[in-house]
């Protein structure tokens, strides 16, 4: 079993106290800028064994009556239609979902901020659409040498040029669809619009990473950095913390760098600036709640192989770079772990050696790993799974799960009428006809109740997979790796 190193129901009742402890520093009103994800953070969980991926949804649960949310969408992002890269939506499509989403769970959502507003035509689309779904939006503008030119920022033309978001609540929850939406910025034009009204408000800066009071090179730091290679954040020692208290804490160079113009932007709001440093401004606590580091620095361990596996394969792909690359493994070697430490990568390799087609590992719960190579009936990442479900169940290997005729009316359906090359099932394909096969068979229904413990189980294949494969292994929650390498010399892989 995995051990678990970190505390949930300390980590809600630290933070939310935290967050009441700033806002009534700032005299009851506070702009809170949210990075990360508000719910299903599976990279915390993964890292911080313990940790729920809806932690921080659930914390805020707890300041729910004295908070609203605004999202803020950069125009120019719906005007190139950027897409979220883990649901394949675009930032504007998330937006209706993530109000979807806070409304689920009771949050009042108040506006969307709409920043680096310029007349893009797809924009106004996006707020009139709003506006007649009944959700405020506000404009906020482009301003020309942003933020360098603090005389033009802290002014009527700049903050004071946008649109005052109204808001009713203590606290106001500032979030995004992806970075560089312009969370901060919203929060400190409000900062300026509040000011000119004579309302004291404050700000403050939600990370959950890296953890400040982690060590620099700490696992679970590296881990971070791992995970945003793409965007070639590093973590770093705050040197105006140091300089201020004589303690050292880790941030990371895009907060460090830009500290002197946001005390510069502060100073000129309200006259002064209520924080020494960048550490400072944030709230977080994770830290203070992990209760097994040794349990963490593993998951961490684990969770930089699978960041290179990722970047790896996505070099493959066409999708990332060597830099990427070439970072995540300067990592790993800082923390002497291979690709091999992963415990489903040598048997899946092992696997594939020996029988010369595509193989699959799964590592279950309770630390065993079983395999899966390609048959004739089905692809290495069905066997696999079908294998782990056996073993969860206790279901000797032996067992047929799916009744034979099942399965060769479907492989007729794929290759008989829909034109498909491949006679093998895919997961999704061998989930449907396992759950056929269960209305009659025992062992098939045994299997299928199994299926949740799947959730969390790291994967390997020696191929890439396909498509499919992917989303189903996703979607029951088990953490995907790949071999950087296509099954095939095709140019063409769906």
């Amino acid at each position: 079993m995995k051990k678990v190193g970190f505390d949930s129901q300390k980590y809600i009742r630290l933070q939310s106290e935290r967050i009441r402890e700033r806002i009534a520093q700032f005299g009851g009103k506070l702009y809170l800028e949210f990075g990360g994800k508000l719910f299903d953070d599976y990279h915390a969980s993964r890292v911080l064994p313990g940790f729920e991926p809806d932690n921080k949804i659930r914390m805020l649960m707890e300041l729910r009556d004295q908070a609203e949310i605004v999202i803020a969408i950069n125009a120019g992002d719906i005007e190139k239609n950027k897409r979220r890269s883990d649901l394949g939506i675009t930032y504007d499509t998330d937006v209706m979902r993530l109000i979807d989403v806070f409304r689920g769970f009771g949050f009042y959502v108040g506006s969307i901020a709409l920043t680096q507003y310029a007349d893009q035509p797809s924009a106004a689309v996006f707020e009139k659409r709003m506006k007649a779904l009944g959700v405020r939006v506000y404009r906020h503008y482009r301003i020309p040498n942003y933020p360098a030119d603090l005389k033009l920022v802290v002014s009527d033309e700049g903050y004071g040029r946008n649109e005052y978001i109204e808001t009713t609540r203590s606290l106001v929850v500032v979030t995004a669809p992806g970075p560089g939406s312009g969370k901060m910025a919203t929060c400190l034009s409000q900062l300026y619009h509040e000011h000119k009204r004579g309302v004291k408000a404050g700000y403050a800066k939600f990370e959950t990473f890296p953890i400040w009071n982690l060590p620099l090179k700490h696992p679970v730091n590296l881990a971070y950095e791992a995970a945003t290679a793409d965007l070639n954040d590093v973590n770093m020692i705050d040197p105006f913390h140091l300089e201020a208290y004589g303690v050292t804490t880790v941030n990371y160079n895009r907060d460090v760098e830009i500290f002197p113009v946001l005390r510069a932007i502060f100073e000129r709001i309200d006259g002064e600036c209520p924080y020494k440093s960048p550490t400072d401004m944030g709230v977080n606590m994770v830290g203070f709640s992990i209760i097994d580091d040794e349990a963490c620095r593993e998951a961490s361990r684990q969770e930089i192989i699978r960041r290179y596996f990722k970047a790896a394969c996505q070099l493959r792909q066409g999708l990332g770079s060597e830099g990427e690359v070439a970072k995540i493994e300067l990592l790993m070697q800082a923390l002497d772990i291979e690709p091999e430490n992963h415990a489903v990568v040598p048997a899946a390799l092992a696997v594939a050696e020996r029988t010369g087609g595509p193989a699959c590992a799964i590592e279950l719960p309770d630390g065993q790993v079983v395999t899966g190579r390609t048959t004739a009936l089905f692809g290495a990442a069905s066997a696999a799974m079908l294998n782990a479900l056996k073993a969860l169940a206790g279901i000797p290997d032996e067992i047929k799960l799916i009744a034979p005729d099942v399965i060769g009316n479907i492989q007729t359906l794929k290759t008989g009428y829909m034109k498909s090359r491949n006679p093998r099932l895919h997961t999704d394909e061998t989930l449907i006809a396992l759950s056929i096969s269960a209305a009659s068979d025992e062992n098939a229904m045994r299997a299928m109740q199994r299926l949740g413990e799947l959730s969390g189980c790291d994967v390997h294949s020696t191929v890439i997979l396909s498509s499919v494969d992917d989303s189903v292994f996703k979607r029951l929650g088990l953490n995907l790796t790949c071999e950087p390498v296509y099954e095939h010399n095709s140019l063409y892989h769906k």
